[in-house]
């Protein structure tokens, strides 16, 4: 069987989307849970979110 970069491409394209949808999910079931809830009112956590650009951005800033 032969992979050409085409395929490589929508492979690795798809295994991002999936991570995304787990990520959310378990984000929003995590928020929606009653402990998530419990823990958000004692001690008023809230997450900022940072998308992966911005993360990677941060490494590379670090490392000048």
């Amino acid at each position: 069987m032969q992979y050409d970069g085409v395929s490589i491409a929508f492979y690795i394209l798809s295994l991002y989307i999936l991570y995304l949808i787990i990520e959310r999910a378990v984000r929003k079931g995590i928020n929606n849970s009653i402990i998530g809830q419990v823990l958000e009112k004692k001690y008023g956590i809230k997450e900022d979110k940072k998308t992966i650009l911005e993360v990677l951005e941060d490494d590379l800033d670090k490392d000048k």
